[in-house]
């Protein structure tokens, strides 16, 4: 009898050590669907991209800062023919000053029920942090009356230091980690290092599994003299003007090698990402397809940037970037033109830099430039004989 017991002993100490040594799944990704209308170029995005995700996650409700909850009616038929799960999207607004609990859930259910086929439902609420408690509550009523139907969260990482945390975690199947924010101008959209930090404080705090959300967008964003946001422009315009403007943008290069960087350093619990959102050729302030699709599988193109002078006539040349890479990039902060330029100013959000003996362009709302593409940021006035085609670091092209 002893010496079975050490055989299963052995057994068990070998099958705990196998486990251990077992490499994680790779990174699964999703892709938020947020478009309120599908359009063709929404449907032929969704048709193209199914071989990249796991689960579409759907918006289809939104309940207003006034409480009145609008139903969407995304494309059954074309979510239907990628055969890929759906996760239905609830939004509750974050300003919603009070909310009925009993009738929320009544609607959720509801659209639910819309959906029989859905693989799970997720509520995305960007909830005060001192409202944790009440939005737990709200939570553990409406899990049991999901049924069997998974329910996933999103999270927003203020939540991070709260004592109510552990309590809402536990109800949820899952959760989203959105670490892209609209924070400070110079902050940006998305800060690789601050975003390591939340994952890894959210990773300790969390006892399910839980995906990371992660932006393919960018926004024109504006700030009242006192630094308090005014208004964001990313999906639609806003119109508002405020005493500084930004054009923030997530790096494709930076968001990658974060990607990496989870990668060789996971997180317990991490099972992936949550992409926002779904890029179209309708959708001017997201990444190409082909960008993105660069990122998810690790294969982008890092083709520089070039600088080319084109003469524009009468003495002066236009400053042109090109993108020939077929990944979009960020616009460069600062573009200092050949030592034989002596005068020069920007445009489309570039401007001059002042001082200096060689002329330097700068960034002030400038564009990301898509994958092939060309723009005009400034002219110049250049000595015969200076280099047409340069590099960003003054390198003459051949």
């Amino acid at each position: 009898m002893a010496r079975i017991v050490c055989l299963l002993s052995i057994t068990l100490a070998l099958a705990l050590l196998i486990a251990c040594g077992r490499t994680p799944a790779p990174f699964t990704h999703d892709a938020y669907i947020w478009q309120r209308q599908w359009t063709p170029a929404l449907r032929n995005a969704v048709e193209g991209s199914r071989d990249l995700v796991r689960d579409w996650r759907v918006l289809v409700a939104q309940a207003s800062p006034d409480g009145h909850v609008q139903v969407f009616t995304p494309d059954r038929v074309v979510l239907a023919a990628t055969h890929r799960p759906v996760i239905v999207v609830v939004r509750i607004d974050g300003r919603l000053a009070a909310f009925s609990a009993a009738g929320l859930r009544a609607r959720i259910t509801a659209v639910l029920a819309q959906w029989p086929q859905a693989a799970g439902v997720e509520i995305d609420y960007d909830c005060p942090t001192s409202r944790l408690p009440a939005y737990a509550d709200f939570l553990g009523e409406l899990k049991p009356a999901l049924g069997a139907t998974s329910l996933s969260i999103t999270a927003l990482p203020t939540w991070i230091g709260s004592v109510d945390l552990d309590r809402l975690l536990a109800i949820p199947d899952e959760s989203v980690l959105q670490v892209h924010a609209v924070q400070a101008p110079q902050a940006g959209l998305f800060d690789p290092e601050i975003a390591a930090a939340w994952v890894a404080d959210y990773a300790r705090r969390t006892h399910k599994p839980f995906r990371v959300a992660l932006p393919t967008y960018g926004s024109r964003v504006s700030w009242n003299e006192d630094g308090t946001l005014l208004a964001v422009e990313s999906e639609q315009a806003a119109l508002a003007a405020g005493a500084v403007s930004s054009e923030l943008y997530a790096s494709p290069d930076r968001v990658l090698a974060f990607i990496q960087r989870l990668s060789a350093d996971r997180p317990v619990g991490l099972a992936g990402f949550v992409w926002f959102r779904l890029p179209t050729t309708d959708d001017t302030r997201a990444w190409s397809l082909a960008t993105w699709r660069g990122v998810i599988t690790q294969h982008l193109d890092r083709t520089p940037l070039r600088l080319q002078l084109r003469d524009a006539g009468h003495g002066a040349s236009d400053v042109v970037l090109e993108n020939p890479a077929s990944a979009d990039a960020a616009a460069p902060e600062r573009v200092m033109l050949p030592d034989g330029c002596e005068l020069a100013d920007g445009i489309d959000g570039y401007r001059l830099a002042p001082g200096g003996t060689t002329p330097v362009l700068v960034a002030a709302l400038a564009r990301p430039l898509p994958a092939h593409t060309t723009r005009a940021i400034g002219w110049a006035r250049c000595r015969p004989g200076t280099a047409t085609t340069l590099s960003l670091q003054g390198t003459p092209v051949s």
